[in-house]
């Protein structure tokens, strides 16, 4: 049995050397300034999330990523496992945390208390006309360029050295569980998977963490964000294409989690993707398994370029 139950992701955590050259990059992106000094900037989305994304000052890579933990008492139980003291954060939202190192040398910020913030504004969800269903009448659909609304960090992906190693890592402590394995052949052992939270009867994203053992070893590959809607995300597409950001991957529907995704890269290269209308799963959900081509492949739209690395 794991030690404790994870809620979500919270924020991943990034160094660059250019404080205000990100933050411009995660502004056009559809996040809002939580929180700036000069060695650290703290980015929100329009969710209740404090903070989602971290810029420290330095040379440029991923640090981590923040896990939420609910149960008090699981979190305590976390804490004597690993022989820590939890901390008081100073960072937004306050709350408890401890620091731990998984495998790779990923930080894992586990964060239990945090104090949610009032959401921020996004556009009023209009009916669309489909399907010999026409619930929008007299009221012209209108879509504007401009950043996408960011609600929530949805998932983190990590290349790992030793999948079957990190996946008992990361199960053992947060109790994820497996949506889909992705195996070379069908015979052969899993080298990557496609896990979530497990919310017991609640649904939870298809995907909060995957991890996937690669040809070019251990990496961060990116992170995803959801946004309002796919004509937020298209309004984001149009704006970061017009003011010349690193355009990687889309628009398409993913075949495993199903999601509507569009991929850019930050200022110094790290995969960003906005995503809308991902599926949902209970914990009762039994696994799947899919292939590399499942794992690259899409429904629809633009294919990957370039494959895993």
């Amino acid at each position: 049995m794991a030690l404790a139950r994870a809620r979500d992701v919270a924020f991943v955590r990034f160094r660059v050397p250019d404080l205000e050259v990100m933050r411009s990059f995660l502004e056009d992106f559809g996040m809002v300034v939580a929180g700036q000094d000069e060695n650290a900037l703290f980015m929100r989305g329009h969710g209740t999330a404090p903070f989602l994304h971290v810029s420290e000052r330095g040379e440029a890579g991923f640090i981590g990523f923040g896990i939420w933990i609910d149960d008090e008492g699981e979190f305590e139980q976390l804490a004597r496992s690993e022989g820590l003291s939890p901390e008081q954060s100073i960072e937004p939202g306050g709350g408890r945390i401890l620091r731990l190192t998984d495998p790779d040398g990923y930080q894992v910020e586990v964060l239990c208390g945090q104090r949610a913030v009032d959401p921020l504004p996004v556009p009023e969800h209009v009916p669309w006309n489909q399907g010999s269903t026409y619930p929008r009448t007299a009221f012209p659909r209108r879509v504007g360029r401009r950043p996408s609304h960011v609600l929530r960090l949805g998932h983190v992906v990590v290349a790992v050295t030793s999948f079957a190693t990190s996946e008992a890592w990361y199960k053992d402590r947060f109790g994820f569980l497996t949506s889909d394995e992705i195996r070379p052949t069908p015979q052969a052992p899993a080298m990557g998977a496609f896990m979530r939270c497990d919310r017991g009867e609640d649904t939870c994203d298809h995907h909060t963490l995957f991890l996937v053992e690669r040809p070019g070893g251990p990496g961060f590959i990116h992170s995803a964000f959801e946004v309002a809607d796919l004509d937020d995300l298209m309004a984001g597409h149009e704006h970061l294409k017009a003011t010349g950001r690193d355009h990687f991957w889309g628009v398409g529907r993913h075949l495993l989690g199903s999601q509507v995704f569009d991929y850019w890269k930050d200022p110094w290269g790290h995969e960003i993707e906005h995503w809308t209308d991902g599926d949902q799963l209970p914990a009762v959900h039994e696994a799947g398994a899919g292939s590399i081509e499942d794992l690259l492949g899409v429904q629809w739209g633009m294919k990957m370029p370039g494959g895993l690395g």
